[in-house]
């Protein structure tokens, strides 16, 4: 296990709930790291740099010294134009865990490492894996097959150890990861950390529309589509809601580039009308408060325990 000091305080599972686009806001992190997993929220998900420097007052004013460590995603792309703004944000509230997404930059790095910050990193190949670590990140976010948003088409057996072959810090599995039977699954295959992002859609506390939460439910492995037509990169998506507004998911259209500066002007229109998901959909029933959600997950994760001892005595 390699979970950083400051990281470890006040957890109660292995868990860092994901920063969802339109999804995740100060509610839902307030919520799981009083529950005792690591809540985070992406900074753009606040419309301007003001606006985020807020939601970090607000959140850091609702959070005790019993409660769990709290991150914020960062886009590291030459197209967003609030990096700058928004970093030293992070940096001026010494944010515990800073999650950088589409480029791993040195100064990035060592902007948040100068006060005794986090950087995980998030990757979908193991050339992104090895570019990441040349960066310093102290984690790295395994984004496998199937996994909400943008995401990879990488096995995550094959993934995981081959990152862990060179990389000494914190592993973070991503994918399909609904259950608490799965989260015990994640460290068994030598995780530090399972990455939740659809199932933390599905809690009270979420900004997911209650349209967006009721279509999860209803939706299994097959009704996902893997595309790069929304974004520019690939990512999973909701069938239902490509067809409510008029695409096709057999036959989409080609877009191979990304602008977020450009997606940000135009309010997210396509992530706000076609709803991300990722395949562990088809765990997902119901839509807990997000304490309930964690109470069970570690139920289920404690219960996954007991019957592999079970199991591993048969073969002793």
């Amino acid at each position: 296990m390699s979970i950083p000091v400051a990281l470890g305080k006040n957890l109660k599972l292995p868990v860092i709930t994901a920063p969802m686009f339109l999804v995740s806001g100060p509610e839902i992190v307030v919520a799981a790291c009083k529950a005792g997993v690591i809540g985070t929220f992406p900074a753009l998900n606040q419309r301007s740099s003001e606006g985020y420097e807020e939601w970090l007052k607000a959140i850091k004013g609702q959070l005790g010294p019993e409660d769990a460590a709290y991150g914020v995603n960062l886009i590291v792309h030459k197209t967003n134009p609030r990096l700058q703004a928004d970093l030293e944000i992070t940096v001026r509230h010494k944010v515990p865990l800073v999650i950088t997404s589409l480029g791993a930059v040195r100064d990035v790095v060592d902007a948040v490492h100068s006060y005794g910050g986090l950087v995980f990193h998030d990757v979908t190949t193991l050339a992104h894996a090895k570019k990441a670590a040349e960066k310093g990140v102290d984690g790295l976010i395994l984004v496998c097959a199937g996994a909400g948003g943008h995401a990879g088409t990488r096995n995550p057996f094959a993934l995981l150890h081959e990152v862990r072959q060179f990389f000494g810090g914190t592993v973070v599995l991503s994918g399909c990861l609904s259950t608490g039977r799965d989260i015990a699954g994640a460290m068994q295959m030598g995780a530090d950390f399972a990455y939740m992002g659809t199932r933390f859609i599905n809690v009270t506390e979420s900004r997911a529309a209650d349209a967006y939460k009721k279509m999860i439910i209803d939706s299994r492995a097959d009704d996902i589509t893997y595309t790069p037509a929304i974004s520019g990169i690939p990512a999973n998506f909701l069938n239902a809601s490509l067809v409510a507004c008029g695409l096709d998911p057999k036959n989409l259209p080609e877009k191979n580039d990304i602008d977020v500066g450009e997606e940000l002007s135009h309010e997210a229109k396509a992530w706000k009308d076609i709803w991300s998901a990722g395949q562990g959909s088809g765990a997902i029933d119901d839509v807990p408060t997000t304490s309930a959600l964690v109470a069970r997950l570690r139920r289920e994760m404690h219960a996954a325990y007991a019957d592999a001892q079970a199991k591993q005595q048969a073969f002793a």
